[in-house]
């Protein structure tokens, strides 16, 4: 869902920059900057960074404000863990937003496209890490595939209920145009997560900070 400013009520403006700028002052604060000082890693960030870019411009939409795209925000949030993730998304949104002019627009498509599938995503890969056995079938299926499957349809949820909230779409017309689309989108996200998660813990394990050859495939 990419939001245009028209669909977003002045009054709830103030509270989503608020909210952005939270995370942001976070991301600050809290990320370990000098890693992009190596500049293999800057290189890493950066292209994962411009490969998630590309793959938010190849879209379909059905009414101004209900665009349907792929969001890769899992496979960031795997590679550098949230802080990072939300830091290349922000990116990526920003970048979009000054091509589109679509300026009121920055918080609450970071809100839904970055702050919602980076923590659904991390919450499920912490839940997988404590409570299962290190493996890589479960590391791979859980995390990649079901991790991706799950983030993108609680962005459908979420934008669904803005939606309707802000007026923009009755909650009818979103439940039957709108929302039964992000299943497919599921499947697409985390057959897509799935696949270059597996090429990555295969080909490039160093690349992906929450994957640890030694823990998931030694001794398996």
């Amino acid at each position: 869902m990419n939001l245009v400013s028209s669909n977003i009520p002045a009054h709830w403006l103030w509270l989503l920059w608020l909210s952005s700028a939270l995370i942001g002052g976070l991301i600050a604060w809290r990320a370990s900057w000098t890693m992009l000082l190596d500049r293999r890693n800057l290189n890493i960030f950066l292209g994962a960074t411009v490969a998630v870019l590309a793959l938010w411009l190849i879209k379909t939409g059905i009414k101004p404000g209900l665009s349907f795209h792929l969001l890769g925000a899992t496979v960031l949030t795997l590679m550098f863990r949230p802080l990072f993730a939300l830091f290349g998304l922000g990116l990526v949104v920003a970048a979009l937003t000054l091509w589109h002019g679509e300026y009121a627009a920055f918080a609450p498509n970071f809100l839904l496209m970055g702050g919602v599938p980076v923590a659904v995503s991390w919450a499920i890969y912490r839940i997988v890490d404590r409570r299962l056995p290190n493996h890589l079938f479960i590391y791979l299926f859980l995390n990649a595939f079901f991790g991706a499957a799950v983030a993108i349809f609680a962005v459908g949820i979420t934008s669904t209920g803005f939606a309707a909230l802000s007026g923009s779409y009755s909650l009818h017309y979103l439940l039957d145009e709108y929302l039964p689309y992000y299943l497919l989108m599921a499947w697409s996200e985390a057959f897509l997560t799935g696949m270059v998660l597996t090429l990555m813990v295969i080909y490039k394990p160093e690349w992906v900070a929450t994957f640890d050859d030694k823990r998931y495939i030694d001794g398996k």
